[in-house]
């Protein structure tokens, strides 16, 4: 039997938790700032600026976005609250189960919309700069810290981001020492920021003839890019200027001549690489804007660990600093150790699926 008042107050949830999102959004005002801009960006002015032209772009997408997720729930609600009144009137209950993977649907981009309501950090809309390093372990870590870089690329193929190799080096029999990368979307580092730190997986090592259980770790640094807005000083006589020959596959030019970079900040000694690009001048840039999210991250520790001091709380580096486990073996969930949940499967982890972690994190912290 059809009972209208539990599909209504189900509604009533999914218009309150919308209506949460909008105020968090501030989509009332969107629809005048997208407007703005749109102006803006027919003056001729704008159109010989590439750099501010794509910027004003970028805003406008995402300003869209954000617009269009709002009005394609507020109809899913309206529609299915049609539905409602149209079964009640009529007694048709083969409505219901349309009227049941309308919800859902509503549901779920209703969440959708609410998560990326709480990404409202100061770098959450920007870019993500990932950096991958293999642990002790030898062949065995490279080969997992490979498989994370594959993982990362999954998630963000799935979620429409672009996925940009910025450096890498290669393990000595298998996998990856390090790898560099940059993730490419709206709200990407919002999104994996919650992926940094130690992540360690225990299975049966492929590279062991005797079968014999082997854990491993990896690390995982997650940074925002950032534009050069004069926040970050980066001075000539702090840093040095490495001009070397890039390594990989070759191809025209590029083992040829000495196109890749490397930039070392003496006030920290942070060294950066980038060596993807054609030319010395793209990977010039590339690097500079590495180095800006290094620093940049690297003040944001500072002000956590500050007031991580003035809370009196410590944590040691050691065994169970890890923030996520891998089990394969002899277990199949993957626990968080920030939240202590354990979730999900880990071959979807590893296929990608990593939403439901970030999701669970958000909601926890």
């Amino acid at each position: 039997m059809f009972k209208a008042d539990d599909y209504r107050l189900r509604m009533k949830s999914l218009e309150d938790t919308l209506g949460e999102a909008k105020y968090a959004l501030d989509i009332d005002h969107r629809y005048d700032q997208l407007k703005t801009l749109k102006a803006e960006q027919e003056k001729p002015e704008v159109w010989q600026d590439l750099e501010r032209s794509k910027k004003i772009g970028r805003e406008i997408a995402s300003i869209e976005g954000k617009i269009s997720s709002y009005e394609a729930g507020r109809k899913a609600i309206d529609d299915a609250n049609e539905i409602i009144d149209l079964i009640e009137e009529t007694e048709e209950e083969d409505l219901v189960p349309e009227l049941d993977k309308m919800i859902q649907t509503a549901e779920k981009d209703i969440e959708e919309m609410r998560i990326r309501a709480l990404l409202r950090g100061r770098y959450d809309g920007s870019n993500a700069l990932l950096a991958l390093h293999a642990g002790a372990g030898g062949t065995e870590a490279c080969d997992w810290c490979s498989m994370l870089y594959r993982m990362y690329c999954r998630y963000a193929e799935k979620n429409g981001f672009k996925v940009t190799e910025i450096d890498r080096l290669a393990g000595d029999g298998a996998g990856l020492k390090s790898v560099d990368f940059k993730i490419e979307g709206e709200n990407a580092y919002g999104y994996l920021k919650a992926e940094i730190g130690v992540h360690r997986l225990v299975r049966i090592s492929p590279f062991d003839a005797n079968k014999r259980r082997q854990t491993s770790f990896a690390s995982l640094e997650v940074m925002p890019e950032v534009e050069d807005d004069g926040e970050i000083e980066i001075k000539d006589e702090d840093i040095r200027i490495d001009v070397y020959r890039s390594s990989g596959a070759g191809g025209q030019k590029v083992n040829k001549t000495e196109t890749a970079i490397r930039i070392t900040h003496f006030p920290t000694g942070i060294v950066v690489t980038c060596q993807n690009e054609r030319s010395q001048l793209q990977n010039k840039e590339m690097a500079f804007k590495y180095l800006r999210s290094k620093l940049i991250e690297k003040q944001l520790e500072q002000r956590m660990a500050e007031e991580a001091a003035l809370k009196g709380e410590t944590k040691k580096i050691e065994w169970g600093s890890q923030i996520r486990s891998y089990v394969f073996c002899p277990y199949t969930l993957v626990k968080d150790h920030r939240t202590g949940y354990e979730m999900g499967d880990v071959q979807a982890v590893m296929d990608g699926d990593i939403q439901g972690f970030i999701i669970d994190y958000l909601k926890k912290s």
